[in-house]
């Protein structure tokens, strides 16, 4: 049952060939067989059996959605009503959330059955699923390596097989990457189309929540149930969400694919680069017409990227002081020592690092300096953006700029390891939606296709994925040992 998408899972629980309840107890054995992955940091058992029973019930009496009953895993960052809700940092680790997230809700309200929380790098902070107080992730492809992150717990579960579909956050890459190292498919979405009420933030105007899964088809289906506007956050745009499912069968003759030369330049494996150009061919073999573009601000993606999110994460993260909720010290001598101790002991060491480079862009006398020139450089990386999809339908290039790392092998040097997200953050900082899509093998390990498109095309984007998987099974192999 492990294997089937989303469909077949539906069919087979309106056919009687078996119930939520049998799918829900297959999954949690497979959680519990593979633990060694440390994909979850809560497994919700016994709430997991009770929505089976109630989707059992639902479906019996004709009143089931596709993803009424079949098994998701929620990314730890998600707020969810009476269950630990940790953000991967001990910061969090006594929290029980109050309410649940607007993606939750809406998961909830189809009938999908939560099995647990993902395991997630510390505040979505990381690109390797290596900074969470619960331990690093493990890539079920290879073991020895990371998952990639911030959404590894999400990535590495779908592709052991541990749930159909999960959620996932982008701030910088964090659901394209972890997807393009398990060999999933992640979609971010249009900043604005998924509701941010209830995700925990890390930097407000870059994060945004998407879907994960193993096909596109599977993720246009997840995505209809996450996407809308939602009154309760300021930043949700109001427009019609167009049906997913129903823009998958549309031929690709005639698109226009767009090629940044600043993509495929110093940086980037060569095993990689092959992947990429041969996922390319598949597209021109189905019709597609393929033309070099140049982005030149891209190059300041990065540093505009780690003075922004940053300073965001600064701001947002001052409300855990060791007062309200959250960790807090033992025997705090006054208010100064309760601050103090409580953020020095339940802060990692890479949030601990981003917090004061933000404190620091957004001091007095720096603030002009640095602050404030990022985002004059994130509006020139717009314009490149809307000025190069004026001339194609898409653009395309790789997620990554090698295959999985290993683990612990970037952990001593952050500039190495923040360069992982070289092809993805200038999307983040353009708030456009991006894919990744499995394209092949580099070394054993999975490689993704990056296809970004303009905003609010979430539709075409998944249309292009579902095509490239009716000619490629990449997205269907599995890792051993999972199958």
């Amino acid at each position: 049952m492990h294997n089937k998408s989303i469909k077949e899972l539906a069919s087979g629980l309106r056919s009687g060939e078996f119930s939520s309840v049998e799918l829900t107890q297959a999954f949690l054995a497979r959680i519990k067989q593979h633990q060694s992955l440390n994909c979850f940091i809560s497994v919700t058992e016994d709430l997991a059996l009770q929505a089976a029973k109630l989707a059992d019930h639902r479906i019996a009496t004709g009143n089931a959605d596709l993803l009424t009953g079949i098994p998701i895993a929620q990314k730890d960052i998600f707020c969810t009503q009476g269950i630990k809700t940790t953000c991967g940092s001990k910061m969090l680790d006594n929290f029980i959330a109050p309410y649940n997230a607007t993606v939750v809700e809406k998961l909830n309200d189809v009938g999908a059955v939560m099995l647990g929380k993902l395991n997630m790098d510390e505040f979505a902070m990381g690109s390797s699923n290596e900074t969470s107080y619960y331990g690093v992730v493990r890539n079920p492809w290879q073991t020895d390596s990371v998952p990639g992150g911030s959404s590894g717990g999400s990535a590495a579960a779908i592709a052991a097989r541990l749930s159909v579909c999960a959620t996932g956050t982008d701030t910088g890459g964090s659901i394209r990457q972890p997807a393009a190292l398990c060999g999933i498919t992640g979609l971010k979405p249009t900043y604005g189309r998924v509701s941010r009420y209830g995700m925990i933030a890390y930097a407000s105007s870059l994060d945004q929540g998407g879907p994960m899964a193993r096909s596109a088809e599977d993720t246009a289906i997840l995505m209809q149930a996450m996407a809308g506007f939602d009154p309760k956050d300021s930043s949700s745009v109001d427009m019609p969400v167009p049906d997913y499912q129903a823009g998958l069968g549309v031929d690709l003759k005639g698109l226009t694919i767009g090629l940044p030369k600043e993509f495929f330049g110093d940086g980037l494996s060569g095993n990689v680069a092959a992947v990429i150009e041969k996922a390319i061919q598949e597209y021109q073999k189905m019709g597609a017409v393929v033309k070099e573009v140049s982005m030149p601000n891209l190059k300041l993606a990065i540093p505009a990227y780690y003075v922004i999110a940053p300073a965001e994460c600064s701001a947002n993260l001052s409300r855990f002081d060791g007062v309200r909720f959250g960790y807090r010290c033992e025997n705090p001598q006054d208010l100064t020592d309760l601050y103090t101790r409580s953020r020095g002991e339940a802060f990692g060491k890479e949030v601990k690092r981003r917090i004061l480079m933000g404190t620091y862009a957004l001091s007095a006398g720096y603030y002009d300096a640095y602050y404030i020139k990022a985002q004059k450089i994130r509006r020139l990386i717009s314009e490149d953006f809307k000025k190069t999809l004026a001339e194609v339908d898409v653009i395309m290039g790789p997620v990554t700029p090698s295959t999985a790392f290993g683990i612990g092998e970037k952990m001593g040097n952050p500039i190495e390891m923040y360069l992982s997200d070289i092809y993805t953050i200038a999307i983040n900082l353009a708030g456009l939606p991006a894919m990744s899509i499995p394209a092949g093998f580099a070394e054993g390990k999975p490689v993704g296709l990056q296809v970004i498109g303009n905003y609010f095309t979430e539709d075409r984007l998944l249309n292009i994925a579902h095509q490239y998987q009716q000619v490629t099974d990449w997205h269907q192999r599995s890792p051993k040992g999972f199958e």
